[in-house]
């Protein structure tokens, strides 16, 4: 007589009429095969088995791949949306004076930034009293400032998005804040031609909340949309 242990019929009969429930069991396909193994000896090589683990390597690969691709697909739709939200608020004022508070409350809020500065170049002295009045949002600055400030002084090319890591971020644009800004988006404004240029800065207490390895498309966009905004105020 046999020593093997017999299987139980019910659970051979249910095997029997399920295989597919083994098949797409991993671990039991993986007790299988090294069982399969181990009768067949130290001295055969089971190529086959060795494709198969190969091959499941690979599928890991591929779902890793697929999760990522998906992940990157979900955060750019949410990226999108957030941008389009922070738009449509954007125009929502029909003063400039509430436009311009809108950009560090409410804007700044959907776009979950902690500061949002805007930056005019101009000759005319600061010190008027409409700018005095919206100093926590604008700041008024000698042509040339811009550049200076995007290129630290070093000149050469300006992109239209500077995404950055600062330590020591710069009083004349943040004012108190700047002692916490550990990340700035820079966006660099153009108001059409015979006008000084402008600087929207976004500001983040999160050192990774903006990179240079990150993309700059939608920010892109809605810096176009920001100096179309602008263009009706300056008249």
């Amino acid at each position: 007589m046999s020593s093997q242990p017999k299987i139980d019929d019910a659970l051979r009969e249910a095997i029997i009429s399920r295989p597919d429930v083994i098949l797409d069991d991993k671990d039991l396909m993986h007790a299988l095969i090294a069982a399969n193994e181990r009768a067949m000896g130290g001295n055969i090589v089971d190529l086959r088995g060795l494709a198969m683990e190969r091959l499941e390597a690979r599928l890991d690969r591929l779902e890793d791949t697929h999760r990522s691709v998906i992940a990157a697909a979900y955060e750019n739709l949410a990226g999108t949306n957030q941008i389009h939200r922070a738009i449509l608020r954007m125009l929502d004022p029909t003063e400039f004076e509430a436009f311009l508070k809108d950009l560090g409350g409410e804007v700044a809020d959907i776009l979950r930034v902690d500061a949002v500065k805007l930056v005019l170049e101009s000759t005319q002295n600061d010190k008027d009293p409409a700018v005095q009045r919206l100093g926590d949002v604008l700041n008024v600055a000698e042509p040339g400032f811009i550049d200076d400030y995007l290129t630290d002084g070093r000149g050469g090319n300006v992109r239209q998005v500077t995404l950055r890591q600062v330590q020591d971020a710069d009083p004349e644009i943040y004012g108190t804040d700047a002692t916490w800004i550990r990340s700035e988006a820079c966006l660099k404004l153009d108001f059409g031609d015979g006008r000084l240029p402008g600087l929207l800065v976004m500001g983040a207490e999160d050192p990774h909340m903006f990179g240079p390895q990150q993309g700059t498309d939608l920010l892109a966009f809605f810096t176009g949309v920001f100096e179309r905004a602008m263009r009706r105020w300056l008249g």
